[in-house]
């Protein structure tokens, strides 16, 4: 640089540091010139503070006891008062980066005049001389920026951005007290490791809060502001050094400064930087209950009670710094998670997937399934569907519902008029060839389908009754039975209890409705049985109870129930429903405490569920093949370390829902279900049905009882017999 020219940057120096300083002592400037006047302008006439938006900040998600399970953010930030920081990181802080912060109006004079000689020298900005408010000013500008563009001029190495912002932090120290700019300075600055403001750097560096920082932690933190991406200390070994460099500056600058003894910052020094790095998981995938969170999070993106537009209801979620108080309860989600585990492993193809509901409230209290949350190739231990909702949820096509959608017919029956030992006589196979109608009134018989009371549930032909009809699962029975009372108000009954695909299509309704060949999700057939626990009411779905935003202002997710059944009709399917467990298809399987259910088994083994409740909490659990439930069926499959020779509702969901339900309620005193109106819906007969009981205990006991009449077992074989050579009857009969 030649003296000419040294000269002329000297001169500008001096009028710009003059200039900079009228905006302070005014003296200074004092025949400065008319162009120093002209500038001086600049300063003495600011421009209004800059626009200060709500910080992005961490949303999280709790569970009933107040833990968080999950958290959705930009940026991870957790807001905190002054007060809530401690005053040693408060020194550091200030030490480090603003001497003279409490002294100043807004610019470190001294600080500016040196860096404005570096950097007019070099043509461009080289050195920092900001102060903390002129930080917090350009934080401001950068966190307020919508596109990358405004974000790049925010942050522009140039001498008019400088100037800028130092006009806006003038204005800003007019605005506000110095503790108030420092709070908010240490709320918007940026730590590494993706940990914005103080708190999160807290927690993300050394597992503890801002209010507890020692002074070597705050050392740490102070000096990483400056340099957090070359001092991030989840990257690696050489990044932690230049983090300890920086700690022991800091160290060094507290001393230089009396806010330390030269001794204890000795000390300090002398020890590592004992950092306790906490992951600050954001999203689903990486939640303790994914399947829970990915409800959560489209109920807050697709739910119009959370925000007007699509993109409001995502910057709320993402930015808002709420607390979502959810309705999942660690027990209930603990029990459903461990009862799969057991059975299903994440690598099988096949599937499992369960949701808890609360009878009453419709509040969702687990799901759970056995693959992991996450991108991964189809078929293997990760899925993106959300396996336990339907597909406004994230969820996918469904698995056909079996035999779980007899009890929509029973309820219809009982309904009607019909008793407990109410009946008919069914034969071994069945055409829905006439009497089938849909809710249009159109005929939607189909002559082309045979109908047996086979896939691992349902006896051969003959005399049952509502009772004995629903504890065997009788595919021939309950569809005659939905002939009987009228498919459409079967489907009127299914709705009324919330029932809607997967898929979000028109129910199918068709003669096999009963036999549950429309895709459900375990979440809604949970909170259709739900409403028979709770003698009728139905409630829709919930997972939030409760949303507190930042200013700790509270909205209360109150439940959304109505009357979908008559109480006694709700006690009387109860009633019928608790045979399943010692008299049908779950004979054997205790859940310990009185409990009602219904097992499913599609035929073609295309999937297998079990549908259930107690008066305190209803579930429903499905299996099925996650690479398509018709191409690949449960027949001859290894699911966990068992094999299947055919998997059926009483097989699998039966066992996982009993052991999920046993530990979800165990410490809940078992309550009874309402007792039934007996003079309504007692008694009732079945022509046939006590001769067949009668040859059933007598073949169990060994011996033989014959009874004339067309239900003498010689005859009753005899036509079984003749139904099967005609081709009426896939096997013979019994003994044959």
């Amino acid at each position: 640089m030649t003296d000419r020219t040294s000269i002329a940057t000297l001169g500008l120096v001096g009028a710009l540091g003059g200039v900079l300083v009228a905006a302070l002592a005014a003296p200074v400037v004092a025949g400065a010139g008319l162009a120093a006047k002209g500038a001086a302008d600049t300063f003495t006439h600011l421009p209004p503070p800059p626009r200060e938006e709500p910080l992005s900040e961490v949303t999280r998600l709790v569970d009933t006891s107040g833990r968080t399970f999950a958290q959705f953010y930009q940026a991870n930030r957790t807001a905190v008062r002054l007060s809530q920081v401690a005053p040693v990181m408060r020194r550091a802080i200030v030490a480090i980066e603003d001497a003279r912060f409490y002294e100043h109006g807004g610019m470190d004079v001294i600080g500016t005049l040196r860096a404005l000689i570096a950097n007019t020298r070099a043509g461009a900005i080289r050195q920092g001389g900001s102060s903390l408010t002129q930080q917090l000013v350009k934080n401001i500008l950068v966190e307020n920026a919508e596109t990358d563009r405004e974000r790049d001029r925010a942050r522009a190495p140039s001498i008019s951005r400088k100037v800028h912002e130092l006009r806006l932090a003038l204005a800003l120290e007019r605005k506000y007290r110095k503790d108030e700019i420092l709070e908010k300075y240490l709320n918007i600055a940026y730590f590494g490791a993706g940990a914005h403001g103080v708190e999160a750097a807290a927690r993300r560096f050394f597992s503890t809060t801002a209010a507890e920082l020692t002074l070597s932690e705050a050392a740490t933190l102070a000096g990483a502001v400056r340099t957090p991406y070359s001092t991030d200390p989840s990257i690696g070994r050489s990044h932690r050094a230049r983090l300890k460099e920086r700690r022991d500056l800091v160290l060094d600058r507290m001393a230089g400064l009396k806010l330390i003894s030269k001794e204890r910052a000795s000390a300090a020094k002398a020890g590592p930087l004992g950092l306790r790095l906490r992951p600050e998981p954001g999203g689903c995938s990486q939640s303790a209950h994914p399947y829970f969170c990915l409800y959560v999070q489209r109920e807050l993106l697709t739910n119009e009670a959370f925000g007007s537009t699509a993109a409001v209801r995502r910057a709320r979620m993402e930015r808002g710094g709420l607390v979502i108080r959810t309705s999942l309860s660690p027990r209930a989600q603990k029990a459903a998670e461990r009862a799969i585990r057991e059975r299903v492993d994440p690598a099988d193809t096949e599937v499992t997937a369960e949701a808890m509901v609360e009878p009453g409230s419709g509040w969702i209290r687990a799901m759970a399934a056995s693959k992991k949350v996450g991108p991964g190739k189809k078929g293997g231990p990760r899925t993106t569907y959300n396996l336990v909702a339907d597909a406004r949820h994230g969820g996918g096509q469904g698995l056909q519902a079996g035999s779980t959608f007899k009890v929509f017919t029973l309820a219809t029956a009982l309904k009607e008029g019909w008793r407990f030992g109410d009946g008919f006589d069914t034969p071994g196979r069945l055409v829905p060839s006439s009497g089938y109608r849909d809710c249009a009134g159109r005929p939607v018989n189909d002559p082309s389908t045979e109908v047996y009371n086979a896939s691992g549930e349902g006896s051969d032909g003959g005399p049952h009754s509502l009772e004995t009809g629903t504890w065997k699962s009788v595919n021939i029975f309950y569809m005659m039975l939905e002939r009987k009372v009228g498919l459409c108000d079967v489907v009127k009954t299914a709705r009324r209890l919330g029932v809607a695909r997967a898929d979000g299509r028109p129910l199918r309704e068709v003669p096999t409705f009963t036999l549950g060949v429309n895709e459900m999700d375990p979440l809604t057939v949970a909170a259709s049985f739900a409403a028979l626990a709770a003698r009728g009411r139905y409630c829709r779905p919930l997972a939030i109870v409760e949303i507190v935003d930042r200013n700790d202002h509270r909205t209360r997710v109150r439940p959304n129930c109505r009357r979908a059944m008559a109480p006694e009709v709700a006690d009387a399917v109860s009633h019928v429903l608790t045979g399943v467990f010692d008299k049908g298809t779950m004979r054997g399987q205790d859940p310990g405490r009185p409990a009602a259910g219904k097992t499913g088994t599609n035929n073609g083994y295309t999937s297998a569920w079990f549908a259930g409740y107690t008066p305190q909490l209803a579930a429903a659990v499905s299996v099925g093949d996650i690479r398509g439930s018709y191409r690949y069926p449960l027949r001859g499959v290894r699911i966990g370390d068992q094999y299947y020779g055919s998997v059926q509702g009483a097989s699998l969901p039966g066992p996982i829902w009993v052991e999920s339900m046993r530990q979800a309620l165990r410490d809940e005193e078992p309550r009874r279900f309402h007792r039934p109106d007996m003079s309504r819906f007692g008694g009732g007969h079945t022509p046939g049905l006590e001769e067949e009981r009668e040859e059933e205990n007598g073949t169990r006991a060994g011996g033989r009882r014959d009874r004339p009449g067309r239900h003498h077992p010689i005859s009753r074989r005899h036509r079984q017999l003749m139904e099967w050579l005609l081709g009426e009857r896939r096997r013979p009969p019994r003994g044959w």
